[in-house]
C-alpha cells in the first residue's frame, strides 16, 4: 500500500493500460472518499515550512489521536496556499474556515472548538488591517477574493505526494483527451488558438513554438520544462512544482505527443529541495501507474521525464544556456537562430516552456481554447501568477486574470504598504527584465517624465497604478511581465540604491561570455556606487544611458539586453533622486549611508525599543526620557529607524544629525505632559 504524506486515499499501485482503467480507478477512489467528513489542510509549502508548519502537523496528528478522531477526520499536508505573510496556514473543510499564524499550541483549541464543537477560534481568524473586520472564511478574505486561481487552486486541496488526490480532481483526463481523441496537429492548433504566451518572461506565443517544433524534421525531439527560477523575490514556479507537480507532468506529456517527442527534462534548481523531492516522487508514481514510459495507457505513445538539477546560475534561465547546462557544458548562451525548436538539446528540435506555461496546457486541453482565450485581454490570455513581495502588507503568491490593474493587485489583494507608508513604485519582471511603475501624480515625477520626453510640460501623466497588467501594456509603460516577480516599494526606498542592488546581483550572475554584458554591468555598477556615495557628477547620467543602450543593442542574450531596465526606468521616473544625490549630496529616501545621518527628534517617548537593535551602542538615554544618537558611533544601519513606532528617528542629510537632536533637546517634554497638554 502506498499513500501520500497526508494519509489520504490510497490504493495498490497498478499499471493502467487504458483510459477506462483510469476512469475505473477514479470511480473507486471517489467511492472510498467520504465527502462529508472533515478535512484539515495544513499548508506545507516552503514558506510555511520555514514558519514551523511541520510542528503544527505533528500536533494535529497527536491531538486527533488523543481524541480518537484520526479515522474520521482527514489531515492533509498540501502545497502553498499563497498567503505566505500569514503562515502557518490551516484550512478546515467543508466549512472553509481559514486559520492563520497557527502554532502547535493552538492545535488542541482548533480540535476541541472547531472539529468537535463546530465553533470558530476567534484569535486565529484573519482580521482585515484596514477595516478591522474579522473574516472567518477563506473565500471571503480580500487576498483571495479578487484572484482567479486556475493554476494555484489545487495547491490548497491536494497532497502533492498523492497521485490519487490528483486522479480524484480529474487529473490526467486532459492527457487522455489529447492522446485518444485528438491528432497531434489538433493539439498544436488548440494551443495556438488559446493565445497562450510564454510565462517565462519574453511572452512569445506558445503555440508558434509548438508548431515550429512539430514541423521540424527529425526522428528524435526533446521537451524541456524551464524551472530555473532565479529572480530575487520570485517563487511562482517553485510553488507549482511543490504543490501540484502532476499538472506540469501532464502538460509535458501532451506537449511531447503534439510535437513528436518521447523524452522530456525538467531543469530545476537544486536550491529547491522540496520541489525536487515532490517532482521526483510524482514522476515515479506516474511511471508506476503507466502514465509515463512505454505505451502510455495503451495509446502506443511512449514518453518519459527526467529531472535535471541546476547549480543555481541565473543565466541558465535563458533557454540556450539552460540547454548547454543539461548537455553537461557550462551554462552560457549562444546566438540565435537557430532557435531550440529547430536545433536545441544535442542539436535536435527541442520544445522548451516555463513551468507556468506547462501547467496551463492541461487547462487548455480540458476546457478548450475558446474558454482559455475568453480570460484576459485582447493580446494576453489567461491568468498570471505573481510573487507579490517587498513593502506590502499581504506578501504571497497571487494569480490574477490578465488585464487586472496594478492598483487592484497592490491595494485590493496586497493590502497596500505596511504602517501606513506611502506607495512609491513597483517593479515587475525580475532584475534584468523588470523596471518600475509609479504613481505619476507627484510633481517631481512629472518633471522627470518631461525631462525624459514622455510628456509635455502642460500634459498630466496618467497614473500608472491604473495600468492593465498584460504583456503589451507593461512593455509600453517601460516595464515587462517577465516571469512574474512583483516587488512593491514604499516611500523609504531609494531608487539609486535599488538600481545598484539589481546591478550588483546581475554583475555576479552574468556568465561573462559577451563583452557588452560583462563590461557594461561593471561600468554601470561603478557609476551607481559613485552616485550613492555622493561622488557622482551630472555627466554620469549620460554615461548610464549610453552604456545601457550599447548593452541593449549588442548583448548576446536577454540578461545583458534587459539588464539596463532598472537604471533606465529609474532615470525615467526618478531623475530628481539621481540629481539630489549628485548636486545636493542628499539621499531623499534617507537610505544611502554616505549621505545620511540618523537622529532622534522631540517626539521621542523614551520607550527604549531602539536600544536593542543598535549594533554599536550609539543610542543613550533613560527610559521615558529623550534618547540621543551618538553621531560618531552611528554606522547608519537604520536598525533603530525600522523599530521606532513613533516616527521619532529621522534620516537627515549627512552631518545634520546633531542639529536635529539639539532642537529636540530644547523642545522635548515627557509623554505624560504632552498628553495632558493635548487633552
Amino acid at each position: 500500500m502506498r499513500q501520500g504524506n497526508g494519509g489520504g486515499d490510497s490504493v495498490s499501485p497498478e499499471r493502467l493500460t487504458s483510459p477506462e482503467a483510469l476512469n475505473h480507478l477514479r470511480e473507486r477512489l471517489l467511492k472510498q472518499r467520504d465527502n462529508s467528513r472533515t478535512v484539515i489542510n495544513v499548508c506545507s509549502g516552503t514558506g510555511c515550512l520555514a514558519c514551523g508548519c511541520s510542528a503544527v502537523t505533528a500536533a494535529f496528528r497527536e491531538a486527533l489521536a488523543e481524541s480518537r478522531l484520526e479515522n474520521v477526520v482527514e489531515l492533509k499536508t498540501t502545497g502553498c496556499h499563497g498567503f505566505c505573510e500569514r503562515g502557518p496556514l490551516v484550512a478546515v473543510y467543508p466549512l472553509g474556515v481559514f486559520y492563520q499564524k497557527v502554532s502547535p499550541s493552538d492545535v488542541k483549541l482548533i480540535v476541541d472548538q472547531t472539529i468537535k464543537g463546530g465553533k470558530l477560534v476567534n484569535k486565529l481568524l484573519y482580521k482585515d488591517p484596514q477595516t478591522k473586520q474579522v473574516i472567518p472564511y477563506e473565500h471571503e478574505i480580500p487576498f483571495y477574493k479578487k484572484q482567479m486561481r486556475l493554476l494555484l487552486g489545487l495547491n490548497m486541496v491536494m497532497d502533492p505526494n498523492s497521485i490519487e488526490d490528483y486522479f480524484i480532481l480529474r487529473g490526467y483526463q486532459c492527457m487522455v483527451r489529447a492522446l485518444f481523441n485528438m491528432k497531434p496537429e489538433e493539439v498544436v492548433q488548440e494551443v495556438l488558438d488559446s493565445g497562450l504566451r510564454g510565462r517565462g518572461g519574453a511572452g512569445f506565443p506558445t503555440g508558434k513554438k509548438w508548431a515550429a517544433c512539430r514541423e521540424a524534421k527529425a526522428e528524435t525531439k526533446y521537451i524541456i520544462c524551464n524551472a530555473d527560477e532565479g529572480d530575487p523575490g520570485a517563487f511562482m514556479d517553485r510553488s507549482l512544482l511543490e504543490g501540484n507537480p502532476h499538472s506540469i507532468i501532464e502538460g509535458i506529456v501532451v506537449g511531447g505527443y503534439a510535437v513528436g517527442a518521447h523524452q522530456g527534462f525538467v531543469y530545476v534548481r537544486n536550491e529547491y529541495p522540496l520541489a525536487v523531492k515532490n517532482l521526483t516522487y510524482a514522476i515515479g508514481t506516474a511511471r508506476e501507474y503507466g502514465l509515463l514510459g512505454r505505451n502510455i495507457l495503451g495509446s502506443g505513445f511512449d514518453f518519459d521525464i527526467e529531472v535535471s538539477r541546476g547549480g543555481g546560475a541565473f543565466v541558465c534561465g535563458e533557454e540556450t544556456a539552460l540547454i548547454a547546462s543539461i548537455e553537461g557544458n557550462i551554462g552560457t548562451p549562444r546566438p540565435r537562430p537557430p532557435y531550440p525548436a529547430e536545433a536545441g538539446l544535442f542539436g535536435l528540435p527541442t520544445l522548451i516552456n516555463n513551468v507556468e506555461s506547462w501547467a496551463s496546457v492541461a487547462l487548455i486541453i480540458e476546457k478548450g481554447a475558446k474558454w482559455f482565450s475568453s480570460i484576459g485581454t485582447a493580446s494576453s490570455k489567461g491568468t498570471k501568477v505573481f510573487a507579490l513581495t517587498g513593502n506590502i502588507n499581504n506578501t504571497g503568491l497571487v494569480e490574477v486574470p490578465m488585464g487586472i490593474t496594478l492598483r487592484e493587485i497592490i491595494y485590493d489583494i496586497g493590502g497596500g504598504c505596511p504602517r501606513g507608508k506611502k506607495f512609491k513604485a513597483v517593479q515587475t519582471g525580475g532584475p534584468s527584465g523588470g523596471t518600475l511603475i509609479v504613481e505619476s501624480g507627484e510633481p517631481e515625477i512629472h518633471e522627470s517624465l518631461v525631462a525624459h520626453g514622455d510628456i509635455r510640460e502642460e500634459e498630466e501623466a496618467i497614473s500608472l497604478l491604473d495600468l492593465p497588467v498584460d504583456f503589451d501594456e507593461l512593455t509600453k509603460a517601460g516595464s515587462m511581465m517577465g516571469s512574474g516577480g512583483m516587488i512593491v516599494m514604499d516611500q523609504d526606498t531609494c531608487m539609486v540604491d535599488m538600481a545598484k542592488y539589481f546591478f550588483n546581483f546581475l554583475q555576479e550572475e552574468s556568465c561573462g561570455k559577451c563583452l557588452p554584458c560583462r563590461e557594461g554591468l561593471q561600468i554601470i555598477l561603478a557609476v551607481l556606487k559613485r552616485i550613492a556615495d555622493g561622488k557622482g557628477e551630472t555627466k554620469d547620467l549620460d554615461t548610464l544611458e549610453e552604456v545601457s543602450q550599447v548593452m541593449i543593442d549588442t548583448s548576446l542574450c536577454q540578461l545583458g539586453g534587459t539588464a539596463p531596465n532598472p537604471v533606465l526606468s529609474t532615470l525615467r521616473y526618478f531623475r530628481h533622486e539621481y540629481l539630489a544625490h549628485i548636486q545636493d549630496k542628499r539621499c531623499p529616501a534617507g537610505v544611502c549611508k554616505e549621505l545620511v545621518s540618523h537622529a532622534i527628534d522631540e517626539t521621542c517617548t523614551g520607550c527604549h525599543v531602539c536600544f536593542e537593535p543598535c549594533p554599536t551602542d550609539a543610542i543613550t538615554g533613560k527610559t521615558k526620557e529623550l534618547h540621543v544618537i551618538d553621531q560618531a558611533k552611528c554606522i547608519q544601519c537604520g536598525a533603530c529607524y525600522q523599530v521606532c513606532r513613533f516616527d521619532s528617528i529621522k534620516r537627515v542629510k549627512r552631518g545634520g544629525g546633531d542639529i536635529v537632536q539639539l532642537r529636540a533637546k530644547e523642545k522635548w517634554q515627557p509623554l505624560k505632559k504632552r498628553t495632558a497638554a493635548v487633552a
